[in-house]
């Protein structure tokens, strides 16, 4: 009585309303895919090649942690695994979370050289020696005084 009934006005342009309104769940779902679901699947596609790839002699580790070589290969889905002297297990490929480099035989490098140091030998460095060596080398002196 005191109170009128109000009525809504009819919204003009309704047919782009329905499409502008389904926009913002289109744009989160393309986010969604590159941010998401597309590196997972190339991380899974990657991961079955290394598990397919499992050779005899491959350092490996399984998703337990166990780490061993690989000594038989006993069918599609079954590696046998030694994971220390004497130790055998058989283990499903699909529990191999990573395969490490081959070892290398003793007394060969990649560079073919057989007396290749390694990289942390500072034997041939000359360094200042004595309680003020890292200072020195901190403040550019690093080379050894000239007595004269």
């Amino acid at each position: 009585m005191w109170i009128s009934p109000a009525y809504a006005q009819a919204a003009g342009g309704g047919d782009a309303g329905g499409l502008v309104s389904l926009l913002p769940l289109v744009l989160i779902f393309v986010v969604f895919y590159f941010l998401l679901i597309r590196p997972q699947q190339k991380k899974m596609k990657a991961h079955k090649a290394l598990i397919g790839a499992v050779r005899r002699g491959d350092r490996v580790v399984t998703a337990g942690g166990l780490m061993g070589n690989v000594t038989k290969v006993v069918n599609d889905n079954e590696l046998q695994v030694e994971i220390a002297d004497g130790v055998r297990v058989r283990v499903v490929r699909a529990t191999i979370q990573d395969v490490l480099a081959k070892p290398e035989p003793a007394g060969k490098s990649k560079g073919g050289a057989d007396t290749a140091k390694p990289a942390n030998d500072e034997s041939s460095v000359n360094r200042p020696k004595g309680p003020l060596a890292g200072l020195t080398s901190l403040l550019g002196g690093g080379k050894k005084p000239e007595n004269k």
